[in-house]
């Protein structure tokens, strides 16, 4: 069993996030929620995203670098779209033994950074339909990782929403979506701690 940090997408720390925390607990792991918005939680993305950006994304991600502070090394990061941007920037600051993203991926040129750490694992998670996704973003970062020595496993989700494993927006929720990418997700993290 491992620690998982685990980052809200920009709508806050919602259901999603927290059933998530329950998933991973539940099969033995530590989980620490990092709250970027002090509780704040969005029902929309124009009012969050909007929060967002008042705050900075380098303020952001330096708010991702201290809530980690204290895990000690091998923990898993892992974060929900603009999460998984926080979980890859701490992967590049601190040793993970896995990076676990939703929803999104950010290749190191958008991040800032030289370069993905060496031979790091990761699993992306990806809607089909989702209105967000950046196909250039997400081959961007898979070359990344490849150039790094790493392995990225990708699962492809048929659905539409964003936030498809957030219970609480029922415009984007799919059970049968979210059941899926929780088996893959914690045999990765199984993996990547064993």
């Amino acid at each position: 069993m491992t620690t998982v940090a685990l980052f809200h997408s920009v709508l806050g720390v919602r259901p999603g996030v927290t059933d998530a925390a329950a998933r991973l607990r539940a099969a033995g792991h530590e989980v620490l929620v990092v709250d970027q918005y002090d509780g704040r939680v969005f029902d929309d993305y124009a009012g969050a995203g909007a929060l967002a950006e008042g705050i900075g994304f380098p303020a952001l991600m330096a708010r991702a670098e201290e809530a980690v502070r204290d895990l000690p090394d091998g923990f898993v990061a892992a974060g929900f779209s603009n999460g998984a941007g926080m979980a890859e920037h701490v992967a590049t600051r601190r040793l993970v033994s896995g990076v676990l993203l939703f929803s999104g991926a950010l290749p190191m040129a958008v991040l800032g950074a030289p370069s993905w750490p060496a031979g790091l694992p990761a699993q992306l998670h990806r809607a089909t339909g989702d209105p967000f996704r950046s196909a250039e973003w997400d081959e961007a970062f898979a070359d990344d990782v490849a150039a790094a020595g790493g392995v990225l496993e990708v699962v492809e989700h048929p659905v539409d929403g964003h936030l498809f494993t957030d219970p609480g927006l029922p415009a984007e929720y799919d059970a049968a979506a979210t059941d899926r990418l929780w088996r893959e997700a914690l045999a990765f993290v199984d993996r990547v701690t064993a």
